[in-house]
């Protein structure tokens, strides 16, 4: 397994689409797994975590109005 693909993939995937970014800021570990589409240890899963947040800018993603529409989509749903 060539974990520096996974990283460049995923990395590629997030800078193409603010959806992601939030999916990843609010849940970095099941976006990883979910893009990876493979078993992944937690120790590698915590690898591209970091070597993913190294590489993109989080800071331009509003974390608050994300879990905010989340809730709300939670809810409309009756979970």
């Amino acid at each position: 397994m060539d974990i520096q693909k996974i990283i460049n993939e995923i990395i590629a995937k997030l800078q193409g689409d603010n959806g992601l970014l939030k999916d990843f800021a609010l849940n970095p570990a099941e976006l990883v797994k979910k893009i990876a589409g493979i078993d992944l240890n937690d120790e590698q899963v915590k690898q591209i975590i970091e070597a993913v947040k190294g590489k993109i800018d989080l800071s331009k993603i509003d974390v608050k109005e994300a879990t905010g529409l989340l809730g709300k989509i939670k809810s409309f749903f009756g979970k």
